[in-house]
């Protein structure tokens, strides 16, 4: 997969997050974990294509392991909420948490990758 699918990729779970965020309550609770996810999830779009501009392979393995340091931070903000009853357990949900993980695995690939042409 490259750079321009994992764009559109990451760009698509960012609106999908808010989309979803936007459904909790606005209780002092469903504000914040709103708040939360949608800095996080729209961040995993912004510093992938962060790393894509990169000036130098050190850059870019940063900016990536803040992508998966994102993500996982997504994941856990969505699966909190619906342990606190926020969100229900549907299918879009359970989609869009599969999302994270196969992202995570990508970036986190794509991450080794580079190390290891960088030795």
């Amino acid at each position: 997969m490259g750079d321009r699918d994992l764009k559109i990729r990451t760009k698509q779970f960012a609106h999908e997050c808010v989309k979803i965020s936007l459904q909790f309550p606005k209780t002092k609770l469903g504000l914040h974990f709103q708040g939360q996810l949608i800095r996080c999830s729209t961040s995993v779009a912004a510093n992938y294509r962060a790393a894509c501009i990169a000036q130098t392979k050190k850059g870019f393995i940063s900016k990536l392991s803040i992508v998966i340091e994102e993500v996982d931070e997504s994941n856990f903000w969505l699966v909190f909420a619906k342990d606190e009853n926020i969100l229900p357990n549907s299918d879009s949900l359970k989609a869009l948490i599969q999302e994270i993980f196969i992202s995570s695995r990508k970036t986190a690939q794509k991450n080794d990758e580079t190390q290891l042409i960088n030795h």
